[in-house]
């Protein structure tokens, strides 16, 4: 049986009516089943996602990286002081600018590159759908974030 996205607003809302529920539960199953691979890199999902800019973009300042994964730099910054503190990434402080910290991976987070490789491929039965589908998904969604940012595209 197929539901409407439309009810009335004299009705009470409905779970299974509603798309933000198992947009919120699926990309919250996602992240779960990352903890394993992640877990052999001492990484976070979150974590994970940082280095895959950082591995993907060089260095850059941590306003531009918050900016690329969506996240204010007051969760942003104990994240990238455990990076740091890992061994991961530097943190620096232009004496020009000290209110801007520049991120720089080093040797060992350059070499973890190499190690998270595979992990697309453990990853990519997580969501049982077909290459084609998860393309759509991934398009779909990428679209909407876009549209939700008032059409920026970082």
């Amino acid at each position: 049986m197929e539901t409407s996205m439309t009810q009335t607003i004299s009705e009470p809302p409905r779970l299974s009516e509603q798309f933000c529920f198992p947009l919120y539960a699926c990309a919250k199953e996602v992240v779960r089943q990352y903890r394993k691979p992640l877990k052999e890199l001492n990484l976070t999902y979150t974590q994970y996602i940082c280095m895959m800019v950082l591995w993907e973009n060089g260095g850059m300042t941590e306003g531009q990286l918050g900016e690329k994964v969506h996240l204010e730099s007051g969760t942003l910054a104990p994240l990238l002081k455990r990076l740091d503190k890992a061994g991961y990434i530097n943190r620096i402080r232009p004496e020009n600018n000290e209110r801007k910290l520049f991120l720089t991976l080093t040797e060992e987070g350059e070499a973890l590159r190499d190690k998270a490789k595979g992990i697309p491929a453990v990853m990519k039965g997580c969501i049982p759908l077909s290459e084609d589908e998860l393309i759509t998904l991934r398009d779909l969604l990428n679209r909407a974030l876009i549209g939700m940012d008032g059409g920026d595209n970082k």
